[in-house]
């Protein structure tokens, strides 16, 4: 299924990169290594480090480690407002709020 809204022209794996790279600043803000942000979080140490190094990590591991950071509160909040372009498109929003299941429909 073709993603229906851009990333500012920012690739997936840009943005894993970036979360990645982020992740590991705040691990070293902290003086933290692996091993002790794997005993924190209960993320295994080599899944911190293939995160750290390819960028590929299972949503729960990401969710566990940023918790074991302190950033649960921005776990929490992304996603969590609809975001729109055009006037059309905060309509159908507001028009969908209480929707249980999407449409087999693409750019309609």
């Amino acid at each position: 299924m073709p993603n229906i809204y851009t990333l500012e022209q920012e690739s997936v794996d840009d943005l894993t990169k970036l979360l990645a790279g982020n992740l590991q600043r705040r691990r070293l803000e902290k003086v933290l290594s692996r091993s002790a942000l794997s005993v924190m979080s209960g993320v295994p140490t080599p899944t911190i480090t293939k995160f750290e190094q390819q960028h590929i990590i299972a949503l729960t591991s990401f969710v566990a480690l940023a918790q074991a950071l302190g950033y649960t509160a921005d776990i929490k909040q992304l996603l969590s407002e609809p975001h729109f372009s055009t006037m059309e498109e905060l309509e159908t929003i507001n028009r969908n709020k209480n929707r249980k299941r999407g449409r087999n429909e693409f750019g309609r």
